[in-house]
């Protein structure tokens, strides 16, 4: 699945300027409107609006990502807006949201907006990437750097020396900061030199998955989650356990300590361990 064939020019505004978190959705339900993908606007309006009040869809650093799944769209889509202004959508990090992308599922297909969800949420903790975004001057100009960002990551890794480094990422809701998280270590593994694989525990089921062989051969493993996690297979492997927002925020840190955690792991064992990480952590990531 590729991004930019889910978006259109039509559902993009560049210099947008709501006034409010409700402003905001207003404005970018219209996009996704404009788009031709939404049948009953009010009732895809309605589900996304549920979805928030689950748990706000702003996802740090600026961004925000509200999602339905409903029966009122006719086919996947998102709409995008950037805010130069920034807009208050209380995010959890305090940061207003400058850049909104939204998106619609139809109802009883296939899990499309957990997908995009997942991709976006990779591709946006790219600092320059989110940066090349808000500087676009145009909606095809910024679907030219969605297109060169995915046309980026489509290169195939290099792992012919394995992975030192693994790891698991999972919220309770298994979405975007799953999958930030994931981002983050393995980005930060590779300007340290260090290989780093990371096994996402999503709501689609578990990707990347950690083989055998590459735990065997692993300096050490790191846990960045919020929810239990079955550590049976990692026994007799450093393991760190922490929250999926140390993930995000300090991936450089876990990755330089990870090998110096010398405990044997079991569930018995770990998961007194991951829930005092949680309760430390004092946050959650309901997105």
């Amino acid at each position: 699945m590729k991004i930019t064939n889910l978006l259109k020019q039509s559902s993009i505004k560049i210099g947008a300027a709501p006034g409010n978190k409700g402003e905001a959705i207003e404005q970018i339900v219209n996009l996704m409107v404009s788009g031709g993908n939404v049948k009953n606007r009010e009732a895809y309006k309605a589900a996304v609006l549920a979805r928030e009040d689950e748990g706000n869809t702003a996802v740090g650093e600026g961004i925000a990502i509200p999602h339905a799944k409903t029966a009122a769209v006719g086919a996947p889509g998102l709409a995008a807006m950037v805010i130069p202004d920034g807009v208050d959508y209380g995010a959890f990090d305090g940061q207003d949201v400058r850049l909104m992308f939204l998106i619609a599922a139809p109802e009883g297909g296939e899990d499309v907006h957990l997908e995009a969800l997942a991709k976006l949420s990779t591709l946006l903790m790219d600092e320059g990437f989110r940066e090349s975004l808000m500087q676009a001057k145009t909606p095809k100009e910024f679907l030219r750097v969605i297109d060169e960002k995915e046309a980026e990551g489509e290169k195939a890794r290099e792992t012919k020396d394995g992975f030192r480094v693994l790891g698991i990422t999972a919220c309770p809701t298994g979405i975007a900061h799953t999958y930030m998280a994931a981002e983050a270590l393995e980005k930060a593994g590779e300007a340290m030199g260090v290989p780093v694989k990371i096994e996402t525990q999503g709501s689609g089921g578990a990707k990347n998955v950690l083989s055998a062989d590459e735990i065997k051969n692993a300096d050490g493993i790191i846990i960045a989650a919020d929810k239990n996690v079955d550590l049976a297979r990692f026994d007799g492997k450093p393991v760190l356990i922490t929250g999926v927002q140390e993930g995000i925020r300090n991936p450089e840190r876990l990755i330089r300590e990870v090998p110096a955690r010398r405990f044997t792991t079991t569930p018995e064992k770990c998961r007194p361990q991951a829930r005092a990480a949680r309760a430390s952590a004092g946050r959650s990531t309901s997105t």
